[in-house]
């Protein structure tokens, strides 16, 4: 018996028509983990295993220069290339920060700078599935990077910074051009006082400096192809929604429009994008309260200020994240911070299991929400239009006919059946992304047909995409 009559496989063009169209679904979600550096293949493969189960498809994680090094050593190596090949067998996106250990190894000098940048380059050469860069980590704080202020009050960081960012795109680029270099990596808070105990920018001051020293360099060629940014609340116990700074330096998720003013203000004119700069928010956690039951498990004493949330606090905390940054315009990542507890109550518990690896009650709303970001149905967003991909297959099954959709992003679907100017089937329904639908249009008695189907994005509709196929029943 002939049991395939017609495959037909269509591709529908995925569109974002809207000028101001966020990332939407393509957003990038993901986790800041260290975890999945594994002296073995089996190892990181495991750690990565965990995060693909919270529904997470990027890491982000961290390699550590020291003063003199310009390649990273044997066994990094080792390491970083277990993490790609994890990696790769999940699908997972790479992004490694290369980044001084603390502010006493800031590369402060041009010798150390081009040290740091031909370190970051040699690793890209080693493992070439690493083409995703984060160059340094909040520079923007003495605990990274010191001196801050020039003696007079003056910015110190963000010029050193930005000569360390365009020394380091330079090699990486001269290693491949199609290398993803981003900058910034800024803490969201920062008090701008040269006469403070605690030497500290703002990300607003920040990236205002690193835009004056940039035009004032000359340079004709861009020094990042991205911002990254850790847009933490000020504590744990304000929700994401709520967390808008208009009257402060502060940047947090909320604040995305005076971000994008402030990038634009820094960079617009010059060869560097401004306002129109990818952005990716590298780390974001929410800490949760730990349950009595697992308390052996975790050492030291919480900080009062942090103010740890119950994990159904923490799940709907991230959700709101995930559901503000799906509809910000320039947003391309978001990673949680971590994936599994640090096990100091002094450090971070803003992952989504336990320190001993058992999730924790709120990773199924987490996962949801991931979920629902990648299928365009996690929210509604004003400028977001979406236009489905699908494939479309036409198969007889004995002497019943379906149709076989699959769209990429979830999808609202009409479809008709025609032969000789006469409709012969309607279908209407709602395909999940990402699935197989099965279409049943029961039996056809022999003849030419022609399927059509019109595909529209159910929560943030862009325009319909029809397409026709013909087919035979024999």
């Amino acid at each position: 018996m002939k049991r395939l009559v017609v495959l037909a496989l269509l591709a529908l063009a995925g569109a974002l028509p809207s000028t101001a169209s966020a990332g939407g679904p393509t957003m990038l979600i993901g986790a800041a983990e260290d975890a999945v550096r594994q002296p073995t293949l089996v190892g990181a493969k495991a750690q990565m295993d965990l995060l693909t189960s919270a529904g997470l498809n990027s890491v982000r994680l961290t390699q550590v220069w020291a003063p003199g090094q310009t390649a990273p050593s044997q066994a990094d190596t080792d390491v970083l290339r277990n993490v790609a090949e994890a990696a790769h067998l999940d699908g997972v996106q790479v992004f490694l920060v290369v980044m001084n250990f603390g502010s006493r190894t800031a590369p402060l000098t041009e010798q150390e700078r081009q040290d740091f940048a031909a370190y970051a380059a040699a690793i890209a050469r080693a493992v070439p599935d690493i083409r995703r860069f984060v160059i340094g980590n909040e520079p923007n704080l003495n605990r990274y990077w010191l001196p801050q202020f020039e003696l007079d009050g003056s910015d110190a960081a963000a010029a050193g910074y930005e000569a360390l960012l365009a020394e380091s795109y330079d090699a990486l680029k001269a290693v491949s051009r199609n290398i993803l270099v981003l900058g910034g990596a800024l803490s969201p808070h920062g008090g701008d006082d040269p006469t403070s105990i605690r030497l500290t920018h703002s990300p607003t001051a920040f990236i205002a400096d690193m835009g004056t020293v940039y035009r004032n360099s000359g340079r004709t060629k861009p020094i990042m192809d991205g911002l990254a940014i850790h847009p933490y609340e000020d504590n744990s116990s304000i929700a994401p929604v709520n967390g808008r700074h208009p009257n402060s330096t502060t940047i947090a998720v909320a604040d995305y429009d005076k971000l994008v003013s402030l990038l634009g203000t820094a960079f617009d004119g010059t060869a560097q994008q401004g306002s129109t700069l990818p952005i990716y928010y590298t780390e974001f956690g929410v800490e949760s309260q730990i349950p009595a039951p697992k308390a052996s498990l975790y050492t030291g004493q919480e900080i009062a200020s942090v103010k740890p949330v119950p994990e159904s606090v923490q799940g709907d905390y991230y959700r709101q994240a995930i559901e503000l940054a799906f509809c910000q315009p320039n947003v391309r990542g978001f990673f949680i911070f971590h994936t599994i507890d640090e096990g100091d109550l002094n450090r971070w518990q803003s992952g989504l299991f336990y320190v001993d690896g058992k999730p924790k009650s709120d990773l199924p709303a987490v996962r949801t929400a991931v979920r629902e970001a990648h299928r365009g149905v996690v929210t509604r967003c004003p400028s977001l239009a979406l236009t489905p991909r699908a494939s479309l297959g036409v198969v007889k099954v004995a002497a019943r006919v379906r149709a076989d959709l699959r769209c990429d992003i979830d999808c609202s679907y009409a479809l008709t059946v025609r032969a000789a100017g006469r409709t012969i089937r309607r279908r209407h329904g709602l395909a999940i992304g990402g699935i197989q639908r099965r279409v049943l249009l029961g039996a056809l008695p022999p003849g030419r047909y022609t399927v059509g189907v019109s595909l529209t994005a159910p929560v943030n509709p862009g325009p319909p995409r029809s397409v026709s196929r013909r087919f035979t029943v024999p």
